[in-house]
This record gives structure tokens, C-alpha cells and sequence, in this order.
């Protein structure tokens, strides 16, 4: 459903501060109006009070308000954002949902077309490109070819979705990354209806976990799995618990020395610790003053990373000179500050401490306190400080392989640095530290370094501004003379698409079975993800990264040890060649202007000739291929008819079987990985079954519309450990009747074959990381009825409900280990006599062999009565093609 007028338009005003006519929904006439405490809402449900005052009828918008005012969490509130932000990996499995519903309204007598989306939607293509060539000039041209040629199905796939949907806009390959792309050009932080002249606040979704990053403009939007972004896609208000509003004043000022990226590493390990998963984060306070807009993008963009559903930022004067930066003209600039001081999201750093706001908790941060740091080896919260890096990797040779020594030997060894990638929009968006990246390599070079031979190095900018102002800074020359030369502007190595190392590095990896490491400039090192041969990955800034491929290793203290020497033999530190904060802010100044992002963005973000000369099918209707591997109809919105596995039978699951037990912080890409598909593994099989030539079998990410290939990838990750197989890490479990240990794959199977449902249990934070969806779309083909966990990260659990899967956890203080669970351990749910409802106790039963029955009382992780309905019918899309038909 879309909405062309105000359903209060007694709440119209005028707009005063611009300069040409326009109105707005004033949330200060509703509150006079007897709508509650607007005044004193955190600006982010402030936002949401404007959008629910738009859609609503006034006595639905009175108590959804209410429920923000009182943050009531079992009151239902809505939420429907003005536009969608896909990307390749999740926008193509979800763009076949949609294809593949068209397909069952057709056979269904009705038009395919009544399935189009309602909102506009941007498809931006950047998770494709993979590093296969680097380290020389020809790197970029050949790793663009080599996209389009293995891509070619999922491109031509996109450019039908392209002219057979409304309103739906691609942005195509090599011309940035969608966050990036998001922050630079697409957003408006304000819009207008040319039409109704009514600004409104520019809201949004995204189907990738850092769609968070423009929260930074005040744009108030998250990430989603796809199946949530169909939903708002097709107009459908996404509905949720009044959420919790955390406050995070930001004091003091960063030092000298430190950059954007160290900061948002402490924010992340502060955040992880402090606990705020699903919440809103609010940053205000003195110290928002400090940051320029760059800087708060980092932050936001990470939101993930420390479990926040968004964390924004206030509107401010910087906020208007970065939109002024990138090329916004003066009415839109008039317009975003008209409208944020009328609606109170506005921050003035005069008056910032008499602004009180209703916070549900609120925290401090002190910027002073920042210091050098990295964060790993396997996590984004795992910040170090720069000079315990190397106790750090000890620590994890210790866990992985006990019986090995890490040294500084100056030659490949354990805690090489095998991949140094300046990545990723969370970094290559700031100037700031691209523009410092670019001087310590100028330096380094004066000084004779170079990056050790074993070292893939790579740059991938998140926007073609990025190489216009290095080139024209004559910093590029420099990066190249290091090995950084650009690749293309995509995700590459931050999404897992790091490419092949060198055969000689990789056979002597093998062969002495090393424990190597990733660097990179991204938001993610979960285990597993950069590149199956590392054991470990560093997230740092890019003038770090730099440091590490000097240095080659780990090992080294990079604030005491030198990174190499001189023509004269003389040491080379860190210290000697970081720039100057006077030099970058100079260049930034000089280089990165409003002309150059105008010039970038006037032309060619809908179109290149390689995309113009791609081939793609017609109508409305999407002419599957049954010998396809990349691109095939979705089960999904069928589902009933392809799973019947455990249905709840008088209330009660039985004869559930445990299929893996885990321990915290598992990712999605534990669960369903992006990375390369093994020749051994059960993907890489069936795939030469069907005749890929196994020297082409890419990654999961790209073939995640075939769902048979993402179906067999389920769990296949080296470092996976399940408690249920013990002695050993990878892609196990075992079949307990038979008392074989198989692929995660194998045992499903064999499970299926005899209708025995499953359940997976897990410790703290469950599914962290992507927000992808096939994590819970692969366990529910694999016959996985239930998830218990200690807690969840919120777009998982929102994935599990919207594909049927029952989300449980614990009572406080109990754990998996008080199950007692043995390799003949079949359990038991029994709902509530009412039926499920949000939050209701859930009862485990365990009957142990030869003893007396258990039963434990779990919680049932449901928000609301729509999800209620939505599990009722075996997941969010065949509910919604039950409305679709119905309608």
C-alpha cells in the first residue's frame, strides 16, 4: 500500500526557512493536539511518530505514539520506510521470491503483475567482484571482465528484474558500494513530493546488515533479511515492539594520531560489552560536535558489529556541510535544515546540553580515550591495541593449534599477513584516512619499502570519487608503487571475495599447515570468512593496513619493531613515515570538493557499456533455466508444499533430534558462509555432478539463487565447531541412529528421508553478522524447526520467524550444558495450551535413556501477534501470497 496523502492532514504547516513553498506533518501541533509528550521522544522515534501520524488514522496513530512514548513492548508499533536498498548477494534470492510468486499467481489465474513493488527500490550490484588479480595495472580491466563473464546469468537476471519491475533502479557493476553509493548520492535526508510540496524525513531499508551507515546523515534506516524487505517492498508496514532507545554521549575529542576507524573499534568493543542488540542508539552530546560527518559514518556503519539495530546521529552544520561536500545544492541544504529544526532533529551545539530526551539508557563515551588499535583475529569487538596485536595471535595459536610457535622470522610463517586489503565502504567512504593511506605510502616508498613478496595486497574503493581525488592528489603512484592499486569498486575482500593467493604461498600454507592472517580496512573477520587458508584477520585503518604488508606479520610490534629498513640500512618505524594531521587535512581540503563528487555522480550510475550490452529476457514473467547453477525458482512461497517435517501436532513437537551444538558468537558465516565452494565439499560435488568444471565453481555468495547449492553449503565452514562431534572442526555432525559423522548436509538428509524434525542450540548472540537470509531459509529445508539459544542477534531471529523456524532461549542462568545432551538424546516441544504468543513459555522434554524425564521451560522469542500469524503458516511468504491470493 502507498500513501499520497496525510491521513492527519489537520497536522499540516507551513515550512518556514525556505525558499520556496512547502509543508510538513508537524509533530508539535499533535502533541498539542493531545497526542502525548512528542517534544520529549528521542529523535529516531520521532521519525517514526512522523511516518505513523502520516499512514494512520488519528485513533491508530494515538496509540501506536502512545506506545512509543511509553515504550510498551508488547504494543505493536509500525513502521513503513519510503524506500529499499538491495544488493546482489541478498537481492538476487530475494528477486526470485518475488519472480517465483508471480509464477504461483499466474497459475493461480491471477495477474502476475499485481506483485510489484510499492516503494522505490535501488539494486546495487557490488557484491560480485572477487580479487582475482591484483598487485599490478591490469588488475582492474581483468577482475571486471572476469566478473561479467562468471556472472553473466545472475546480471542478466538482474537486468530482467530491471525493465519487469516498477520502480525498481540498478545501479550496475564498478560503480561503488551500495552504502557508499547510499551516503554520497542516493540519500536525501529530506524529501519533497512535488506534487503535495510535503517534506518528509527520508526513511529507508536495506537488505545488508550496514545499511546503518546512513544513519550518519539523520536517514533513519537498518538492515533486513530479504524476506522482511519483501514485505516492505510490496507496501506492507513492517511492524515491531516499541523499541529501546539507548543515548550515547559522545565527550571529548579523539587525539592526534589516532583515525575514524580506531574510534569505531572501541565503539564496538564498548557496545558489545555495555549490551545492545535491537536497540536504537542515539549519539548526541558535545563531542557529536568533533566528528565530521565521515567519521559518524564509520560508527553507524558498524552498528552491526556491536549488535545495535541502527545508530544515529543528529542533523547538524556538518551534516549540512558534508551534504554541501557532495555535491547537494543550496534549496536541498535550506531544506534538510528547515525541516530537522522544525521537527526537533536538530542539534545545536549551543544548546546541547538543555536538550532533554527520553532514553530508555543512556552511556558515555569518551573520545580522548582512543588510542591505535586493531580488532581481531576473529571478531569486530575484539579491539587490540596496536602494540598487543601480536599477544593477541599467540592467544589464538593457542586455541587452533596448540602445538605451534608464532615468531618473528621474517619469512612466511605462522602470523604472515597473506591478504593487506584497503576495502570497504566503512573505511574507503572516509577521506580522511584514505588520503593519510595515501601519504604513509608516499612516505614508505621515500623510504625505500616495500610490502613483503608473500603479501596480496589490494585496494577496492567504495566509489569512483575515491580515484579522483588520490590521482589528482598524485597519490595513487604512490599506492601503486606498494602493490595497492585498484581492483574495482566493490565489497571484494570484505565480503569474503578475496580471490586465489599466489599457488607458491598457498602450496607452502598447506604444506606446513601455517596459520596465516588477513589485514583489512572492512567490518568484518569472523572466522572463516576472508579466505579459507587465514586462521585470523585484523580489521584496521588504511594507513595501517599499509603498515601490516610492510611489516609482513603479526608478529611484530608495529609501534616498536621497524618495518624495514632504508637504502642505507638504517631501521624504518611507523613513527618515522605517519603523517602529519596539518598534511591530510590540506589535501582533504584541496582535493576532496563538491565538483568533483557532482562531476562522478551526473553520469552513467544507471548504465555502462558492458551492462548496455548484456543480454536479458523479457515480460513479466522470468523464463527459468533448469540447467542453470546460478539462477533457479525459489521453493519458498510454496513451502507448505515442499516441507512438512514436524508440523506442531495438539501443541506439541516430538521426536526432535539435535543436529549441532554450538558455542557463542555464531555467524551467519558460520551458518550459511559466502566463501569459496570446495571441490570436496557437498555443493562443490553436486555442482561437478552437473558439470561445473571444478576449476569454476566460485563461492556461495554468487549462487545464491540456486537454492540447492545454498542448501548444501549450510554449515560448511572449516572452523565450525560442534560440541556433538567432538575431536574435530569443520562442516560435521552425526547421525545418531546410525552413529555415522557426515557433512551437516548429509546427516539433514538422512534425517529427512525418515521425517525427523530437528533443533540446533547455541550460546550468547546467535547469528550474529550478515543479515543474510539464506541462514535461516537453508534450516528450513534442512527440516530445522526450532533455534535455542542463549540470546539472538535481531535480524537472524527476524529471519528464523519469517521462514517458520521457532526461535527459543534459555531462562537466565541456564545454558546448553544443563541439557545433558548424549548422542541419543530425542527431545520434545509442547506449546502453550492457548496456542503460541509473544514471549510465551515454550516446555523442552528430555527423556534420558534408562532415566528419569527432564523437562525445561524455555522462552519463546516472539515479538508480536503478526509474527504469531506469520509462523502459523509456515513462514512470512506464503503468508503473503495467502494475502495476495486473498486479495
Amino acid at each position: 500500500m502507498t500513501y499520497a496523502l496525510p491521513a492527519n492532514p489537520e497536522f499540516v504547516a507551513k515550512l518556514h526557512g525556505v525558499s520556496e513553498p512547502m509543508s510538513y506533518l508537524s509533530l508539535e501541533a499533535a502533541e498539542a493536539a493531545g497526542f502525548g509528550s512528542i517534544s520529549r521522544l528521542p529523535r529516531t522515534l520521532k521519525v517514526m511518530a512522523e511516518d505513523i501520524l502520516f499512514r494512520l488514522p488519528a485513533p491508530q496513530a494515538r496509540a501506536q505514539i502512545s506506545a512509543l512514548i511509553t515504550r510498551a513492548p508488547t504494543l505493536p508499533v509500525s513502521f513503513a520506510p519510503g524506500r529499499a536498498l538491495l544488493q546482489d548477494f541478498m537481492g538476487i534470492p530475494l528477486m526470485t521470491d518475488m519472480a517465483s510468486m508471480r509464477d504461483a499467481l499466474a497459475e493461480q489465474g491471477r495477474d502476475p503483475v499485481l506483485l510489484d513493488p510499492a516503494i522505490p527500490v535501488d539494486f546495487v550490484v557490488d557484491h560480485s567482484l572477487n580479487v582475482l588479480f591484483s598487485g599490478n595495472p591490469e588488475a582492474y580491466a581483468r577482475n571486471q571482465q572476469a566478473e561479467f563473464e562468471r556472472n553473466a546469468e545472475r546480471f542478466a537476471f538482474i537486468k530482467w528484474c530491471q525493465q519487469s519491475f516498477s520502480r525498481f533502479r540498478v545501479i550496475p557493476p564498478g560503480r561503488g558500494i551500495m552504502h557508499q553509493v547510499n551516503l554520497e548520492w542516493l540519500s536525501h535526508v529530506v524529501t519533497l513530493n512535488p506534487d503535495t510540496r510535503l517534506a518528509r524525513p527520508d526513511t529507508m531499508i536495506g537488505t545488508d546488515s550496514h545499511t546503518t551507515m546512513v544513519n550518519a546523515l539523520g536517514v533513519l534506516g537498518w538492515g533486513v533479511g530479504g524476506i522482511e524487505a519483501e514485505t516492505a517492498m510490496l507496501g506492507t508496514p513492517l511492524e515491531m515492539g516499541a523499541p529501546r532507545i539507548v543515548g550515547i554521549r559522545l565527550t571529548g575529542v579523539r587525539p592526534a594520531g589516532t583515525t575514524a576507524t580506531d574510534l569505531v573499534l572501541h565503539v564496538a568493543e564498548k557496545l558489545r560489552a555495555v549490551g545492545v542488540v535491537g536497540a536504537f542508539l542515539e549519539f548526541h552530546g558535545a563531542g557529536v560536535s568533533q566528528l565530521p560527518l565521515a567519521d559518524r559514518a564509520t560508527i553507524a556503519n558498524m552498528a552491526p558489529e556491536y549488535g545495535a539495530t541502527c545508530a544515529w546521529f543528529p542533523i547538524d552544520g556538518l551534516t549540512l556541510e558534508y551534504l554541501r561536500m557532495t555535491g547537494r545544492d543550496a534549496r536541498h541544504l535550506a531544506r534538510v535544515r528547515a525541516y530537522a529544526q522544525a521537527q526537533g532533529l536538530w542539534q545545536d551545539p549551543e544548546t546541547v546540553d538543555t536538550v532533554t530526551l527520553d532514553f530508555d539508557e543512556e552511556h558515555i563515551f569518551d573520545l580522548s580515550q582512543v588510542v591505535p588499535s586493531m580488532a581481531g583475529p576473529t571478531r569486530p569487538d575484539q579491539r587490540v591495541a596496536l602494540c598487543d596485536v601480536p599477544s593477541s595471535f599467540d592467544e589464538r595459536m593457542r586455541e587452533i593449534a596448540p602445538e605451534a610457535t608464532a615468531s618473528d622470522s621474517g619469512s612466511l610463517d605462522h602470523g604472515a599477513v597473506v591478504i593487506a586489503a584497503i576495502t570497504s565502504c566503512t573505511n574507503t567512504s572516509n577521506p580522511e584516512v584514505m588520503i593519510a593511506a595515501g601519504l604513509l605510502a608516499r612516505k614508505a616508498r621515500a623510504a625505500g619499502l616495500s610490502p613483503r613478496p608473500w603479501v596480496k595486497t589490494s585496494l577496492t574503493p567504495g566509489s569512483r570519487v575515491v580515484t579522483d581525488y588520490l590521482t589528482d592528489a598524485g597519490l595513487m603512484a604512490d599506492l601503486e608503487a606498494l602493490g595497492f592499486h585498484n581492483v574495482g569498486y566493490g565489497c571484494a575482500t570484505c565480503n569474503g571475495n578475496s580471490g586465489p593467493l599466489a599457488p607458491d604461498i598457498q602450496a607452502r600454507i598447506e604444506r606446513d599447515t601455517l596459520c596465516t592472517v588477513g589485514v583489512l580496512s572492512g567490518n568484518r573477520n569472523f572466522e572463516g570468512r576472508i579466505h579459507p587458508q587465514t586462521k585470523g584477520a585484523y580489521l584496521a585503518s588504511p594507513p595501517l593496513v599499509i603498515a601490516a604488508a610492510l611489516a609482513g606479520s603479526v608478529t611484530r610490534d608495529l609501534t616498536s619493531a621497524s618495518l624495514g629498513t632504508d637504502p642505507d640500512g638504517n631501521p624504518v618505524f611507523l613513527a618515522d613515515i605517519w603523517p602529519d594531521a596539518a598534511e591530510i587535512s590540506a589535501l582533504v581540503a584541496q582535493y576532496v570538493t563538491a565538483e568533483r563528487f557532482q562531476k562522478c555522480y551526473a553520469s552513467g550510475m544507471e548504465t555502462t557499456d558492458a551492462w548496455d550490452a548484456l543480454k536479458a529476457p523479457q515480460g513479466v514473467r522470468f523464463p527459468w533455466d533448469d540447467t542453470s547453477s546460478f539462477i533457479r525458482p525459489s521453493p519458498f512461497p510454496t513451502l507448505d508444499a515442499v516441507l512438512d517435517v514436524g508440523r506442531p501436532e495438539n501443541g506439541r513437537i516430538d521426536g526432535i533430534r539435535p543436529l549441532l551444538m554450538l558455542g557463542d558468537a555464531i555467524t551467519t558465516d558460520h551458518i550459511s558462509p559466502n566463501g569459496a565452494i570446495r571441490t570436496d565439499s557437498p555443493a562443490g560435488r553436486y555442482l561437478q555432478d552437473q558439470g561445473t568444471d571444478p576449476g569454476r565453481l566460485g563461492n556461495f555468495g554468487t549462487r545464491r539463487g540456486n537454492p540447492e547449492i545454498c542448501l548444501r553449503g549450510m554449515f560448511d565452514n572449516s572452523l565450525l565447531n560442534n560440541e556433538l562431534v567432538t575431536g574435530t572442526r569443520g562442516n560435521h555432525a552425526r547421525h545418531a541412529p546410525s552413529g555415522r559423522v557426515m557433512t551437516v548436509y548429509e546427516v539433514c538428509e538422512s534425517y529427512r528421508q525418515m521425517g525427523t524434525p530437528l533443533i540446533i542450540i547455541a550460546g550468547r548472540n546467535y547469528g550474529q553478522g550478515s543479515s543474510r537470509d539464506w541462514a535461516a531459509k537453508g534450516l528450513t529445508l534442512m527440516g530445522v524447526r526450532a533455534v535455542l539459544a542463549e540470546s539472538f542477534e535481531r535480524i537472524h531471529r527476524t529471519n528464523l520467524v519469517g521462514m517458520g523456524i521457532l526461535p527459543l532461549t534459555f531462562p537466565v542462568g541456564m545454558t546448553r550444558h544443563d541439557l545433558g545432551v548424549t548422542d541419543d538424546t530425542v527431545f520434545a516441544l509442547e506449546m502453550p495450551r492457548s496456542g503460541l504468543h509473544a514471549h510465551c513459555e515454550v516446555i523442552l522434554h528430555h527423556d534420558l535413556p534408562g532415566g528419569s524425564p527432564h523437562q525445561f521451560v524455555l522462552i519463546a522469542q516472539i515479538a508480536s501477534e503478526s509474527e504469531v500469524h506469520i509462523l502459523s503458516r509456515g513462514g512470512l511468504l506464503p503468508h503473503m501470497m495467502a494475502k495476495l491470493m486473498a486479495a
